[in-house]
């Protein structure tokens, strides 16, 4: 498997046929082509995973800037895996690419956002890479024709992924179990639990995994 930066419009086009596939996106909610060309030109990043000529995932972030700091990071807005490559490790080949031209950069933050209710992407974003999540935005981009969504809110965590920093996980203090099922309540139940910890100065640096679901762990992390 080769990961590499996209080059040229048909690459481009390619990584909008996948979220197709992927995500099974309307084409009103694809990102197109000409999302992808402005991503590689102000200093975003779009990178392919390809088994000879084939794309099997991809990945999209935007730059921006930190409102409170000015700190310039990375927002990771698509990684996606073709269903015939999943866990074959291809995710975490894209997120090492990602990180390795962040870095070279002087970048040392990445954010992207994802389902709290998703327990396998939970665990690979905390316990693999190492990411923390100090926020929770509920329906974060309004209930969606997407059939993943189910008609539901889009609640997101935002996962801040430090890259400069080996993680460093204190002791945990609070520990909230996520809902076996996704409904309208057991949403607005994590998201008040989640919230009412990072309001006391917490953040979720770990997942538990359970035969079941499994369940969030917040430790006392400083402000940066």
């Amino acid at each position: 498997m080769n990961v590499r930066a996209l080059s040229g419009h048909a690459e481009f086009a390619e990584a909008v046929r996948l979220q197709k596939v992927i995500w099974g996106f309307p084409d009103l909610e694809l990102l197109p082509v000409r999302f992808f060309v402005v991503a590689s030109r102000i200093g975003g990043q779009t990178f392919g995973a390809f088994e000879g000529n084939r794309m099997a995932g991809f990945l999209l972030a935007i730059p921006g800037i930190k409102k409170d700091t000015g700190l310039p990071y990375l927002h990771s807005h698509m990684l996606g895996v073709l269903p015939d490559y999943r866990d074959s490790g291809i995710g975490r080949m894209l997120k090492t690419a990602q990180r390795e031209d962040a870095l070279a950069r002087g970048i040392r933050l990445i954010e992207w956002s994802f389902d709290p209710f998703e327990a396998k992407n939970a665990y690979f974003n905390l316990e693999v890479l190492g990411a923390i999540v100090r926020t929770y935005i509920p329906n974060m981009y309004g209930i969606t024709a997407s059939p993943l969504h189910a008609d539901l809110p889009t609640d997101r965590c935002i996962a801040e992924w430090w890259l400069a920093e080996s993680p460093s996980k204190g002791q945990v203090t609070a520990r909230v179990s996520l809902p076996p099922r996704k409904t309208r309540e057991s949403q607005e139940t994590l998201a008040r639990e989640l919230q009412r910890h990072f309001a006391d100065g917490l953040a979720v640096t770990g997942f538990e995994r359970s035969e079941t679901s499994g369940a969030y762990l917040l430790s006392p992390w400083p402000s940066k």
